[in-house]
């Protein structure tokens, strides 16, 4: 393969199909042009950098991160090797290193056939589109020459480490043995999250807990309902007080409630949120453009102060940083942590919610039902439209008489009831997320009116 199509450089990373559009030789020019690209943030030459390597569990990682670490280390940078981990386990290696980028080799949460890299630059802050992605491909359309070389490898073992940095979020002498029911998705949450859990003396049931590549029970991605049936029957088959489950590279959990009841993650910003401002009072909370009111009255009620913010892992990031926030959650499932070098972590969230249950003495569903009771949202729905600027516009004349909000797409505010139409980065959709403080008729009503409008 001589050329990388355009098509690979996402807005948040690097994926395609191994083989067609990705392989070994494309691997090692991403490797040099992320190193490039790292040299020119920093300001410093490449054999001046140190940059992290982690792989996950697919069967092209081993070759393809080998790649990746040849084409970092031909540039003539120094790059610590992690080998196979989490990708919040290569944040912690930036971050706890002090190094000037990173390089994950995952597709996350993508099919058997799929690899790809998230790269970060330092303080593990993701690169993202034209800020730092398309450099990466524009360097390897003009050529990048021969590489002049001088650069190593040394493995670095982070498992006990990071295992240890984690559990320091909670109290570990306060959890109870509940029994829970875990789901791996046969990724990397096995051996990141598995030894922690066991030691916290839990009632554990593991399924699909051992890395493979071939994904043999169900694809790696817990928020299309068909990878989530086997958990959710297992949690009321087991009697079990809550189900966890992971993504691919394990960056992100879900929670499954005692009746075996997915956990929508605007409900679940809003417990980890009261959770990190018992520990931390007066904090401030980041949540998403999408989110249910419930996280900003949850966070006003704890004494915190709630700030919305755009979708994404690098404006996230960036703003946690500006603000000094506690903790940052997005209803896709990416919970971010200050104390956690700002990164998303799918380990933290689990061992929170595990604490928060024992502490409260009463199961998921009940801790929920003030939530599920009061707020009606919609879910993100997806719609093709042609023209997703000038739908845009159209809603913001159709309802001119609300607050309205251009943080990130536009967000429709009344009293009883909010939305967020936003346009997505990679394809011709836009993206609607509604909830009503009335009832769920209310919020179908008012989602189906919307919809309409979007779709006409």
């Amino acid at each position: 393969m001589t050329a990388l199509s355009a098509d690979i450089f996402k807005a948040y990373d690097i994926r395609g199909l191994y083989g067609s559009d990705i392989d070994g030789d494309g691997a090692e020019l991403i490797g040099r042009a992320f190193a490039r690209v790292i040299g020119e943030l920093e300001g410093r030459p490449a054999h001046e950098l140190r940059l992290g390597l982690g792989r996950d569990m697919r069967l092209t990682a081993p070759e393809l991160a080998a790649r990746y670490r040849d084409g970092m280390s031909s540039e003539g940078a120094t790059v610590l090797d992690a080998g196979q981990v989490g990708t919040e386990m290569l944040y912690y290696l930036v971050g706890s290193r002090e190094l000037d980028g990173g390089l994950m080799c995952t597709a996350s949460h993508n099919p058997k056939a799929y690899t790809g890299a998230k790269l970060v630059k330092r303080g593990a802050i993701a690169l993202s589109g034209d800020a730092g992605i398309q450099d990466v491909r524009r360097l390897i359309e003009a050529g990048l020459g021969d590489p002049p070389g001088g650069g190593r490898a040394e493995p670095v073992e982070l498992y006990e480490e990071f295992q240890q940095a984690v559990l320091r979020f909670i109290d570990p002498s306060v959890v109870k043995p509940l029994r829970v029911v875990l789901d791996g998705g046969n990724g990397m949450a096995g051996p990141m999250a598995g030894p922690l859990l066991r030691e916290l003396g839990l009632d554990l049931v593991e399924t699909c807990w051992t890395p493979d590549g071939n994904f043999p029970d169900h694809e790696p991605n817990p928020l299309l309902p068909e990878n989530r049936e086997l958990i959710m029957g297992r949690v009321v088959a087991e009697g079990a007080d809550l189900g966890i489950a992971w993504d691919g590279d394990a960056d992100r959990c879900f929670f499954i409630d005692d009746t075996g009841a997915f956990v929508d993650g605007d409900f679940l910003t809003a417990l980890l949120a009261d959770s990190m401002l018992r520990k931390e009072r007066g904090g401030t909370i980041l949540y998403d453009v999408r989110a249910s009111r419930a996280v900003a009255d949850i966070v006003e009620r704890a004494g915190g102060t709630a700030l919305m913010n755009r979708v994404g892992h690098a404006f996230f990031k960036t703003r946690m940083r500006a603000e000094h926030a506690v903790f940052g959650g997005e209803v896709s499932g990416h919970y971010y942590f200050r104390d956690f070098y700002c990164a998303d972590s799918g380990t933290i969230p689990a061992l929170l919610l595990l604490e928060l249950l024992s502490v409260e003495g009463k199961p998921m569903s009940e801790l929920l039902a003030p939530l599920t009771s009061r707020y009606f949202i919609s879910g993100e729905i997806n719609s093709e439209v042609a023209d997703p600027a000038g739908k845009i516009e159209e809603i913001a004349g159709r309802y001119a008489d609300a607050r309205q909000l251009r943080l990130d797409g536009i967000s429709i505010d009344y009293d009883d009831w909010h939305f967020n139409v936003r346009a997505s980065n990679t394809e011709p959709l836009l993206r609607l997320c509604l909830e009503s403080l009335v009832s769920r008729e209310d919020m179908e009503r008012h989602r189906d009116e919307v919809l309409a409008l979007i779709r006409a």
